[in-house]
C-alpha cells in the first residue's frame, strides 16, 4: 500500500459505521481507500449502506481535518497502524477481515506472538478471582502476553495479575484508546501502557458505548493464540470472545465450576459444546505447545528464517508427515532435514507428533503465509 493509500485508509475509518466489512466493500467497489474517498455520492448510494453511514461518511469527508486530526494522535502518543503496516500485530492480520487500522498505546513485541486471552464475568466469585489471578501470572512468567479487555471484574484481575508477575499484557477497548473505560481503571492502563499495550480499532475520542464492546472481542481473541474464559454467564461477552476465537481457529479453554452458580453456567455450557475443560495452568501450556515459550523466543530471534525452513514448511501442515517423506518432497538430504527440523521445532514453528513425523504447527504456519503473500 502507497503513502496516499495508508493515509486515506485512515481517513475512511473515521467514519462511524464504516469498519472492517465496509471498508472491504468500499475498496473492492472503487478499486482503493483513495478512489473511495473521493467517490461522488451518487457511487456510494450504490452500496446500499445505511442512510446513517452514508450521512456520516459525507459529512465526516467535509469536515475533516487530516492535518490536525495526525497532530493530536501524536501529541497524545497513539501510534496509528494499518493492516499492511510492517508493526501490525501479524496474528490478528491473519484473521478474516481484520481491522482495517488499529491505534495503541503503548507497544506490541515480537514476543506478543505468544499471547493468550483471559476473559470472564464482571461479577465474579471468589474461585473466579482466585483462577483468573493465578492463570495470569503463570502464563506471564512464562513468557505469555495476556489479553483481555480492561472490563471490571475478570478482565482487570487478569491483566492485575499479569503486571504483577512483571509480564507483558494487552489491552484492547470499546472505545478510543484515549478514553479508559471503565475510569477506575485509568491507573492499570497506565501500567499496561508501559509494559504492553493499549489497543483500539475505534478512533480516539470514541466514548464507550455498549455497541462497541462485542465486534472488540474479535480482537482479543485475534490477538491470541487461545482464549480462556474463567467464570461467564449464559449470555456474556466472554461468550461471544469464545464464538470468535472458535471462527478463528483458535483454541478455547474454559473452566468448570459449580453447576449451580450462574457465574458458571456460560463455562460449562462451553465445555458441553467441546472446549477444553481447563484443569490448570500446566495443562494449557502443555495444550499449545507453550513448555519452551522463552527458548522459542530467543530460537526466533537468533536463528532467523532461510529458504531451508521455507521448503520444509511448503511441505508440511497438519498431517503428519515423516522426515524421510519431507526429504523426498522438498529434494533434500535427510541429514539437512533432521537438523533444520530440530532448529525449527525449537523455534515452535513445527511439531513431531511421534514415530519420527512432524505437522506444521498452525500459527506458525498461518504467519508464514502472511510473510510469503506479503513478498508476493
Amino acid at each position: 500500500m502507497n503513502a496516499e493509500d495508508r493515509l486515506y485508509t485512515i481517513a475512511l475509518n473515521l467514519i462511524p459505521g464504516v469498519g472492517a466489512v465496509r471498508f472491504a466493500a468500499l475498496v473492492d467497489y472503487f478499486g482503493s481507500p483513495l478512489a473511495a474517498w473521493e467517490a461522488s455520492p451518487t457511487a456510494l448510494r450504490d452500496l446500499n449502506f445505511p442512510k446513517k453511514v452514508y450521512d456520516a461518511f459525507l459529512q465526516v469527508r467535509a469536515e475533516l481535518d487530516l492535518v490536525s486530526f495526525f497532530a493530536d494522535t501524536e501529541q497524545k502518543g497513539i501510534a496509528i497502524l494499518t493492516a499492511t503496516d510492517e508493526a501490525y500485530p501479524h496474528r490478528l492480520k491473519s484473521i478474516d477481515n481484520p481491522p482495517p487500522v488499529i491505534y495503541m498505546l503503548g507497544k506490541v513485541v515480537p514476543q506478543d506472538e505468544w499471547a493468550v486471552a483471559i476473559v470472564g464475568t464482571r461479577k465474579f466469585t471468589h474461585y473466579g478471582r482466585e483462577v483468573a489471578e493465578e492463570m495470569a501470572a503463570f502464563l506471564a512468567r512464562n513468557g505469555v502476553t495476556v489479553v483481555s479487555g480492561l472490563a471490571r471484574g475478570v478482565d482487570s484481575i487478569a491483566h492485575r495479575a499479569a503486571l504483577d508477575a512483571g509480564g507483558r499484557t494487552i489491552a484492547v477497548l470499546g472505545s478510543g484508546v484515549d478514553i479508559i473505560y471503565p475510569p477506575e481503571n485509568r491507573t492499570i492502563a497506565d501500567e499496561i501502557i508501559s509494559q504492553g499495550a493499549v489497543i483500539s480499532d475505534y478512533p480516539p475520542g470514541t466514548p464507550p458505548d455498549g455497541i462497541n464492546f462485542p465486534p472488540r472481542n474479535r480482537i482479543i481473541s485475534g490477538l491470541s493464540l487461545a482464549a480462556v474464559v474463567v467464570e461467564a454467564g449464559e449470555r456474556s461477552g466472554a461468550s461471544i470472545t469464545a464464538n470468535y476465537a472458535l471462527e478463528q481457529g483458535r483454541e478455547v479453554f474454559a473452566v468448570p465450576g459449580n453447576i449451580y452458580s450462574p457465574q458458571s453456567k456460560g463455562t460449562n455450557r462451553l465445555i458441553r459444546d467441546g472446549a477444553h475443560p481447563l484443569l490448570s495452568p500446566e495443562d494449557l501450556l502443555d495444550a499449545l505447545n507453550l513448555t519452551m515459550v522463552t527458548e522459542q523466543q530467543t530460537a526466533r530471534m537468533v536463528l532467523p528464517g532461510n529458504a531451508l525452513e521455507a521448503a520444509i514448511f511448503e511441505v508440511l501442515g497438519q498431517e503428519p508427515v515423516h522426515v524421510d517423506q519431507i526429504g523426498i518432497q522438498a529434494g533434500l538430504p535427510i541429514e539437512q532435514i533432521s537438523s533444520t527440523l530440530a532448529l525449527m521445532e525449537l523455534k515452535g514453528m513445527v511439531r513431531q507428533v511421534g514415530g519420527m513425523r512432524y505437522i506444521a504447527v498452525r500459527e506458525a504456519k498461518a504467519a508464514y503465509y502472511v510473510d510469503t503473500e506479503k513478498d508476493e
